[in-house]
């Protein structure tokens, strides 16, 4: 299948600032775009384009105040196919795991994995069987503990702190299953990226990008998705890491703030 994807991103900047962003998709998806990435800055400003410590393509530019507009547009070309199911995924011990995957068992900023849910996690899930059926138990009690609301985001909100308001966004979500997984010694790390109302029935909000979470078992990554808690068709990834903190789509550094966000994800003929 061909799926659209872009966006219209515009930010007012009170003063001189550098910013850097990730709005590219990601490097393992590159292969699937049909051409290159339309992205455009506005003002033309040069643009540094570099890859991050995790492997993702991101840009750096320095701008004058005002405003500054990102857009892009693309297809992709994806298999149509539903996220993996493989129960038979096996949980790896620490001193098995591939020392690049450590880190993602480790706390970080918004996955506070360290003291404030340690107890409860192994209270709440230290019977379950290890491996797909102890992640897809999180996700289940994640679910079902968060209550999805728009109105009540806030880019300060950790795991701990969704765990106590018990209401959130996406990244809320998937802050807290990225969490408590690693409180159980699995491996996990935060995603974002397109996904579409492709293959389910579509939703009266606006478009936006999403987040969800890979697990590492068996000696691979499988996606899980604490939000919506199903298989999904046409997930795009743009950008991985710990958490939020490491996948912003845009970091200004100076005072700014958003006039304008559109983002387009679609399923379009062949």
């Amino acid at each position: 299948m061909l799926i659209k994807i872009g966006y219209d991103i515009e930010l007012m900047l009170s003063v001189h600032s550098a910013v850097i962003f990730a709005l590219y998709v990601h490097p393992s998806r590159e292969a699937d775009l049909l051409a290159p990435e339309d992205f455009h800055v506005l003002p033309d400003v040069p643009v540094e384009v570099f890859h991050d410590m995790f492997g993702n393509k991101m840009g750096r530019i320095f701008t004058q105040a005002g405003k500054v507009r990102f857009t892009n547009s693309a297809t992709v070309r994806d298999s149509g196919l539903l996220d993996e199911y493989a129960p038979e995924a096996a949980q790896h011990e620490i001193q098995d795991l591939p020392t690049e995957v450590l880190p993602f068992v480790l706390p970080s900023r918004y996955c506070d994995s360290d003291s404030h849910l340690l107890t409860f996690a192994w209270n709440k899930f230290g019977r379950v069987p290890k491996g797909w059926t102890l992640v897809q138990t999180i996700v289940d009690w994640v679910h079902q503990h968060l209550k999805f609301d728009y109105q009540k985001a806030r880019p300060d909100r950790t795991a701990s702190d969704g765990f106590k308001e018990g209401t959130g966004v996406c990244r809320d979500f998937t802050h807290l299953a990225i969490t408590l997984c690693r409180c159980m010694n699995i491996p996990a790390r935060y995603a974002t990226g397109y996904l579409g109302d492709i293959g389910v029935p579509p939703v009266p909000d606006p478009m936006d990008f999403s987040a969800w979470f890979e697990v590492y078992l068996g000696n691979r990554w499988y996606t899980f998705d604490a939000r919506h808690n199903k298989q999904r068709i046409g997930r795009i990834v743009m950008a991985r890491g710990r958490d939020a903190s490491d996948v912003a789509l845009t970091t200004v550094f100076g005072s700014h703030y958003l006039t304008n966000f559109k983002v387009v994800t679609e399923e379009v003929p062949e």
